[in-house]
């Protein structure tokens, strides 16, 4: 989905849930080192990049279901070394969420292979407990938001999807597919930690505009069909 205009805002680029769906299969099977984990758990949770890459183990509660979302990671240099935890801009942004199933075993699927690249490791790994780290030569340490980006690009070029796309376009897509499942606006600004964003509310609107009109439709024929039965009484009365 390209951008539009609803009312002069810009509705962001997202995913229809088509498109996500190619997206996913194609990070699963051409995708590279934890592309799918990655890119899965940004569109079924709709966290921001930097939040995942700044997750821990202590954020994730495989018995609950839930992750807790309150560091944020800032390396503008994209230096895997020289990283930066925040904390989120505003009270709203920390939250803890609830996921479905895959999230939680493919974050657990990563815990138990960071567990042994540790071992083998030993003082070599960046032991600081983040979930989506990279391997290798600098095993531990969080994974760089600009190699997602890139990796996104690459994943879209081979799925024929638009290229203008982002990892945040799947928040956006978050967004845009709680609402067409029927989830409150309310609800979807708590699970993606916002007190208040004009472009989570644009989206909502334009996702759930024809889906009340859907309803009005739906109230009219129910109506109108008890005037018809009305009238056919009416009309075996008489006779």
């Amino acid at each position: 989905m390209l951008p539009i205009r609803e009312n002069e805002i810009l509705i962001p680029k997202y995913l229809e849930k088509e498109e996500l769906h190619l997206f996913l299969e194609t990070a699963r099977v051409h995708g590279l080192d934890r592309d799918y984990e990655i890119f899965h758990t940004l569109a079924y949770t709709g966290i921001r990049v930097g939040e995942l890459c700044a997750l821990m183990d202590s954020a994730a509660n495989a018995k609950e279901s839930t992750i807790k979302i309150n560091k944020t990671l800032y390396n503008p240099n994209n230096n895997s070394t020289q990283y930066v935890l925040n904390t989120p801009k505003t009270k709203s942004s920390i939250r803890e969420i609830i996921v479905d199933e895959e999230v939680i075993n493919n974050i657990t699927n990563l815990q138990k292979y960071n567990e042994m690249e540790k071992a083998i490791k030993k003082e070599a790994y960046h032991d600081h407990g983040f979930i989506f780290c990279k391997r290798g030569q600098f095993a531990g340490y969080p994974e760089v938001i600009k190699m997602i980006q890139l990796r996104m690009a690459r994943l879209l070029r081979i799925a024929g999807l638009s290229l203008e796309l982002t990892p945040h376009s799947l928040r956006h897509t978050h967004t845009s597919l709680c609402a067409e499942a029927g989830v409150s606006l309310e609800q979807i600004m708590e699970r993606l930690g916002h007190k208040d964003d004009k472009i989570t509310k644009t989206i909502y609107l334009h996702i759930t505009k024809p889906k009340k009109k859907e309803a009005s439709q739906k109230f009219t024929e129910l109506m109108r069909g008890l005037k018809n039965d009305s009238n056919v009484n009416k009309s075996l009365t008489t006779e």
